[in-house]
């Protein structure tokens, strides 16, 4: 690899892992466009660089998630009651968009959708508004059904299911902290999901370069892991450091830049 490249690769690495920490995303929708613009600049045949980008961004959450979830643990924010509670829905709808979907799918219609959803997520948190005090997290049923919702969504955009988890577990009348810590650990599940069915669906390609394993380009992957890996207990601690506003205005305005860069991917896709 290009030493420039592994720079590149290093940096991206260490600010997604502080941002997973500190906001209990999986930072695949930062990476995705950083990684389709370094993975275009290696060479990557155009057909292939967006599957790539985002089939690696995924499996990158796998090790990200692990440091994350570690770090929250000892803060006892993360609810293992809602983790698998959310998971068996969660490996459904991954396995589905990863496996399924993934290689076959126009995504204008879903950039544009989620574009508006995740605007909405945003205004919602910025405006602070508490939900009703008698609202709870559904019963098991409802909570798998939400977990297939945001394992789908998640394998469809490259993402550890933060930007849907969070906001919903929030309108749930779970504290803030405690959303942060357990949508981290819901990463793993995410990321195992929709990595299995990346690796299987690119199986299926007949033009692979030997550096991708199904559509996982795995130099990248390496690099990104281990810094990552490194930062994001660190942003994990800085997360419970800080009052609970702030909090929610980062992760907002986080969730309005994701939406205008769907947004942009909508309209490059309409015109």
């Amino acid at each position: 690899m290009d030493p420039l490249f592994i720079v590149f690769l290093a940096i991206l690495g260490c600010v997604t892992g502080f941002a997973a920490g500190l906001l209990g995303i999986g930072g695949g929708m930062l990476l995705v466009p950083f990684l389709t613009l370094l993975l275009t600049w290696q060479g990557l045949p155009a057909h292939l660089v967006v599957h790539a980008a985002i089939a690696t961004s995924m499996a990158s959450i796998l090790f990200t998630s692990i440091s994350s979830v570690r770090a929250h643990q000892k803060k006892g924010a993360v609810r293992w009651d809602l983790v698998l509670a959310f998971t068996p829905g969660i490996v459904l709808g991954g396995l589905l968009s990863g496996g399924a979907v993934f290689s076959a799918l126009k995504t204008s219609w879903l950039a544009l959708f989620f574009a508006i959803f995740v605007s909405y997520s945003g205004y919602q948190m910025l405006r602070d508004k508490k939900p009703k005090p008698s609202r709870q997290m559904p019963g098991p049923v409802g909570t798998a059904g939400a977990g297939a919702g945001i394992g789908f969504l998640s394998g469809l955009v490259g993402a550890g299911g933060g930007f849907v988890s969070v906001p919903f577990m929030l309108w749930c009348n779970v504290p803030l902290h405690q959303a942060v810590g357990t949508s981290a650990a819901l990463g793993f599940p995410i990321a195992l999901a929709n990595t299995i069915g990346y690796v299987w669906s690119g199986m299926s390609q007949s033009d692979l370069p030997p550096q991708m394993v199904g559509f996982i380009y795995w130099p990248a992957l390496l690099v990104l892991a281990i810094f990552s890996v490194m930062t994001a207990p660190i942003g994990a601690r800085v997360a419970h450091s800080l009052p609970v506003k702030t909090l929610k205005r980062i992760f907002a305005f986080l969730l309005f830049g994701l939406a205008a860069y769907m947004a942009s991917k909508a309209y490059a896709a309409f015109i």
